[in-house]
């Protein structure tokens, strides 16, 4: 037997103002009467000083403070232990993905409130001696409390959880328990409280320890925005440049919704484009909104959203970045006096490139060099080269990012070349001949693009902070630039580079997931703001890359530096996740004779409580109470005898 609110018998103070009642002097009328033989000890107590009286213990002072014991004992929620959780060491897995946060219909709370309770109901259910170890499974898992004798602590750790916006990975939550479990020896148990709308299909098994899965939360009807993606482009009819936004709203209820699906600019209420669609049951449906840009806008963030909302309010809002503008900028750079012509004039084929060409100098002192540019460099390899993605063509001798650039040779044959590679797709270089090259030692084989036979001559020389092309020939001295696959070679390199600039300083980022942002050369340091935060953190840059661990949430983040050159710039993270958004999916019971599946109503059963037993003695003592100051009272008659013989006295 056990107390679960002790701090109610706080009420059994209550016991001092009633006895307190009963010692009181009642404050009397005055009245006229005939005699006060009858009424002396009336009168004694208006002749005392004293306010109180001696007690007299009556029979409803002892109901009053019978009732009072039983109504303090009774909310103090008196109960014995229930069905206990047998096991040494018992591991309780908490799915806190984004599922969790949906409202549940029937209970009207959040799913990850409805398996915090199923914990707690678990911690008290455990043995006595038994130890407990809880997990917090999101996207990575985490141990919220080591295994501990304390219950307290456990109660402290569930009651800290709360439902990340990223996708589960309940299987890999399970093994750490199982391992860490199997570690320390005896009897093992694994709990998992999750709502069942795993994000991988992997089954949560195990042959050496027995696990249970208790589900928490009621199938709901769900619609999710589970695709994003922004794209510069062009309208053909007015000829603007426009930017145009495609959705993918998934419908995995059984039942057709009509919602509005909106776009808005950050920090802003107005609405750039909104369309009504219907999705049917069970299907996705494509959506495209689109805007006309204002020179501002680029690199600004964009909200998307449908509404009405549903239970699940983190797949309801998706969020992008204005794209660059789809006109490349590019810096042609020669170390010589003349550039290339060949070069200079496949680059300016591509009618949305803005070309610029100078000397190396002038690239290196970095003359409005936009960050990201596409640079063209002939005769040099630059380790800080301003811009985005790099051409080095025909560099001396010596380190070129990595590669090895090595010694000269005469007239190679082109025997392979990387077809699978963006950079060569479509095009052929057979019949093209070199008249001089230099052999190019990269850092890995599978960073060879082209190759002779008398070793490579083209290779991949990208780093973290930028994509780089390496052409260790002079194509002056070939017959390249004489056929169509140069061209498109370039080609191929623009559209590379131009897709990069779409996608920004990172691709799509999903939420759970580290976060790689390329910065410019130089930068050392940025501070990082996340949706809500109070204040930004503070990243260190290596080598032109920052990455950002801690994602959990679904939003816009604003990225900014000082040196070299200030700059902000804002980076979507979304959940995007077609598993985490179906809420109508549930566990079923396996074959496997180790895994258990039980709804949270079937679950443990930690306490039973017996309060509502006091509480009904106390409503009959109150009855009684009641009934005894209302009876009515009967007269007593003396009989005859006896008032003849007072009579005659």
């Amino acid at each position: 037997m056990e107390l679960l609110a002790p701090a109610m018998l706080g009420l059994l103070g209550l016991l001092v103002p009633l006895v307190g009642f009963y010692i009181l002097k009642v404050r009397r009328q005055r009245r006229r009467v005939s005699s006060t033989w009858l009424w002396q000890q009336a009168r004694r107590d208006l002749m005392a000083r004293s306010p109180f009286k001696r007690l007299v213990v009556q029979i409803p002072l002892i109901l009053q403070a019978l009732i009072l014991i039983l109504l303090a004992i009774a909310a103090a929620r008196p109960a014995t232990r229930g069905k206990a959780v047998d096991g040494d060491h018992v591991a309780i897995v908490v799915d806190t993905s984004a599922s969790m946060s949906a409202v549940d219909p029937e209970a009207q709370v959040a799913r990850i409130e409805l398996a915090k309770r199923a914990a707690h109901a678990i911690v008290d259910s455990l043995a006595p001696g038994s130890d407990a170890l809880i997990l917090d499974a999101g996207r990575d898992t985490r141990i919220a409390l080591p295994p501990d004798r304390d219950t307290r602590r456990m109660h402290n750790a569930i009651d800290k959880m709360t439902a990340r916006e990223v996708e589960g990975d309940l299987a890999a939550a399970v093994a750490l328990a199982v391992g860490r479990i199997g570690q320390q020896g005896g009897k093992g148990r694994v709990l998992v409280v999750t709502d069942g709308n795993l994000a991988r299909e992997t089954k949560l098994q195990s042959p050496a320890v027995p696990i249970e899965v208790i589900q928490v939360g009621a199938p709901i009807d769900n619609l999710g925005i589970v695709r994003v993606d922004v794209r510069a482009g062009r309208d053909p009819v007015l000829d603007k440049e426009q930017v145009q936004a495609f959705l993918s709203v998934a419908n995995f209820g059984d039942a057709p919704r009509e919602v509005f699906v909106t776009m808005r600019q950050q920090n802003a209420s107005d609405t750039l484009a909104s369309r009504k669609v219907v999705v049917e049951p069970k299907q996705k449906l494509p959506v495209v909104l689109s805007f006309y840009p204002a020179e501002g806008d680029y690199g600004t963030g964009l909200i998307f959203e449908i509404s009405p909302h549903d239970a699940m309010a983190v797949d309801d809002r998706a969020f992008g970045r204005v794209p660059a503008s789809y006109r490349l900028p590019v810096y042609f750079a020669s170390e010589g006096s003349e550039a290339s012509p060949w070069l200079l004039r496949a680059l300016i084929t591509d009618e949305n490139a803005e070309v610029r060409s100078g000397t190396l100098s002038e690239l290196l002192a970095r003359p409005n060099v936009p960050h990201d540019a596409f640079v063209v460099v002939e005769g040099a390899c630059p380790t800080t080269a301003p811009g985005a993605d790099l051409l080095v063509v025909n560099p001396p001798g010596g380190d070129c990012f990595g590669a090895l650039v090595g010694t000269k040779v005469d007239k190679p044959v082109i025997t392979s070349w990387e077809t699978s590679d963006v950079r060569l797709r479509f095009l052929t270089l057979e019949g093209v001949f070199l008249g001089h090259a230099r052999l190019v030692e990269p850092v890995s084989q599978r960073q060879a693009l082209i190759r002779t036979d008398q070793g490579v001559i083209a290779a991949d020389i990208s780093t973290s902070a930028r994509s780089g092309t390496l052409l260790a020939f002079d194509v002056g001295e070939s017959n390249w630039p004489l056929k169509a696959s140069f061209v498109l070679f370039v080609r191929n390199l623009m559209e590379q580079a131009r897709r990069h600039r779409s996608a920004g300083f990172t691709g799509p980022a999903a939420a759970g997931a580290p976060l790689r942002v390329s910065v410019p050369n130089g930068v050392t340091t940025v501070d990082v703001l996340a949706p809500g935060a109070p204040e930004a953190v503070s990243q260190v840059a290596r080598d032109g890359l920052v990455v950002i661990p801690e994602v959990e949430q679904a939003g816009l983040y604003r990225v900014s530096w000082e040196e070299p050159r200030g700059a902000t710039i804002w980076l979507p993270v979304n959940l995007a996740s077609d598993d985490e958004s179906d809420l109508s999916r549930r566990l079923e019971q396996g074959a496997e004779a180790e895994v258990t599946v039980r709804p949270a109503a079937e679950a443990v059963a930690a306490h039973r409580d017996w309060g509502w037993i006091l509480a009904l003695v106390a409503l009959a003592f109150i009855t009684f109470d009641v009934w005894y100051f209302t009876r009515p009272t009967k007269v007593r008659r003396m009989p005859p005898r006896r008032k003849a013989k007072e009579a005659a006295a």
